[in-house]
């Protein structure tokens, strides 16, 4: 029996022709991977373990490698994307520790990580509730996860133009624009529906920004998680 927001669809990664297709589309948004690392980086403190799931091709976190002193560890569902990434990491010379996993049952122990990112990916999860339970496992009390992803009430008008920013040729750029109207915007989750799952999930509540076409959520374990057994 499914729990109230268990997809029936099990998520399953991308793999093969289809994983190397989006990594070329992807790697169309280099700016925004580079955007978005500069403004995680300065959240973070130098040594700090930062995770990114489902990074797919590991822009994300190979742009992050490259800004600071950082032990970057990276779990994602494909092993395609896995061994992309890890070669996408080896060109740009940094270290990343890419995984293959499931975001549900991280093989990583409670407290490991300092910041947690997750982007573009979240809507895809099976069990995004226990994924957020596992997020809050493996966070160190006091740290936040965030979750940038495409928001359900995202315009079609506003996806054109987002592609048409991303300077793609015409066949990627309709490609992609089938993929949000036929598949993306379906999986997508409305700001009311992330709240609740935030709400049922260990972190028990969120903070949301709403973006051009996405949202950021913003999810914190509380510091005071330290002091459960002290006197």
């Amino acid at each position: 029996m499914q729990t109230a927001h268990q997809k029936a669809w099990k998520g399953a990664g991308m793999e093969g022709p289809v994983a190397r297709w989006y990594t070329r589309t992807r790697s169309k948004d280099m700016e925004d991977f580079r955007r978005e690392a500069r403004k995680m980086a300065v959240r973070l403190a130098a040594g700090s373990a930062v995770l990114e799931v489902a990074p797919g091709p590991g822009f994300f976190s190979v742009e992050l490698a490259k800004l600071g002193n950082l032990k970057i560890t990276a779990l994602d569902a494909s092993r395609t994307f896995v061994e992309i990434a890890r070669e996408n990491a080896r060109r740009a010379g940094v270290a990343v520790d890419f995984q293959h996993g499931n975001a549900s049952a991280m093989p990583f122990a409670d407290n490991s990580f300092d910041f947690i990112y997750c982007s573009a990916a979240f809507k895809n999860f099976s069990e995004p509730v226990k994924a957020l339970d596992e997020m809050h496992r493996v966070l160190r009390p006091g740290s936040e996860a965030v979750i940038a992803d495409l928001r359900k009430d995202a315009t079609m008008e506003d996806i054109k133009q987002y592609v048409k920013e991303s300077g793609r040729n015409w066949i990627d750029a309709w490609l992609t624009r089938w993929t949000f109207r036929h598949m993306l915007l379906k999986r997508a989750y409305t700001e009311d529906t992330l709240m609740e799952m935030a709400k049922q999930s260990r972190f028990g509540g969120c903070q949301i920004g709403i973006h051009t076409v996405g949202l950021e959520v913003r999810l914190k374990k509380p510091a005071q998680e330290e002091n459960l057994t002290a006197d």
